[in-house]
């Protein structure tokens, strides 16, 4: 790692131009997940720099999610472990009955991970207009419920969910309440119903958070979020739900297996 020069003319601030030889030495491999920094005395020494520019380099790398700081050790190459997103198998009824977990929990779990999330919120709503043309529901009364779910690896943010139920699906069942969805979760009650997921339909783009996304998400600035809208259809390809997903684009990865089209 070469040198920087604190005060050279025209240059970007030092704190960058240190923080870009640790990202390229990142990049790289020559600092692998799990090696430990330098100190910021060894990387004022090592650049020429004053320790509080070498304090902000460290800053923005860790604002950039590629170091993570462990109290009394140091600060450290973080680890690139994303999750990925098992687009066909998530939803099998093979995977549910064996688990009888969510989509979300037996795909986070087969990859060593710990899974949680929570209900944030659940509302009949209007919904709004994509949400509707997809359901074939209208958009003018509250034809809908509304789940909202926050998702987690390892205790670390990864996803906000939010799932739109036509009423007429969800009324006097606990799809439209709060309380507890029991073995095989979601879909498994949408099965009780009569409409057992057998295909989906998933639009995918990648964006900029909004600042309520950013900050759930805990979102590095500059980090630009996925989402996933998300079309359950049934046996008979009618559309019983349709989720909207917000992940972390830096920590998620799809993985889709599909048949072409004749």
């Amino acid at each position: 790692m070469s040198p920087t020069r604190e005060h050279s003319p025209h240059a970007e601030p030092a704190s960058r131009q240190v923080a870009a030889v640790l990202r390229a030495a990142i990049e790289a491999g020559e600092l692998a997940p799990g090696d430990r920094l330098p100190s910021e005395r060894e990387l004022a020494a090592t650049h020429g720099v004053a320790r509080n520019t070498a304090r902000e380099a460290v800053r923005q790398l860790s604002e950039a999610g590629l170091v993570t700081a462990v109290h009394g050790r140091g600060v450290f190459v973080r680890s690139e472990r994303r999750l990925m997103r098992l687009g066909q198998r998530r939803y099998s009824r093979k995977l549910r009955e064996e688990t009888g977990l969510s989509p979300f929990h037996a795909e986070v779990q087969a990859q060593g991970r710990t899974p949680s999330a929570y209900l944030a919120s659940i509302e009949r709503v209007v919904p709004p207009a994509a949400v509707a043309e997809r359901l074939g529901i209208r958009a003018d009364v509250k034809s809908c419920v509304r789940r909202e779910n926050r998702y987690f690896a390892d205790d670390e943010p990864m996803q906000i969910g939010t799932t739109y139920i036509p009423w007429e699906i969800a009324k006097g069942t606990v799809l439209a309440t709060d309380g507890p969805l029991g073995t095989g979760d979601l879909y498994a009650r949408f099965a009780d119903t009569g409409h057992d997921i057998t295909y989906t339909r998933e639009e995918v783009i990648a964006r900029m958070p909004s600042p309520v996304e950013a900050k759930e998400l805990q979102l590095p600035h500059g980090v630009p979020v996925l989402e996933v809208l998300h079309t359950g259809l049934d046996q008979d390809r009618r559309p019983f739900e349709v989720t909207q997903f917000v992940m972390r684009a830096d920590w998620t990865g799809l993985d889709y297996t599909m048949a072409v089209d004749e």
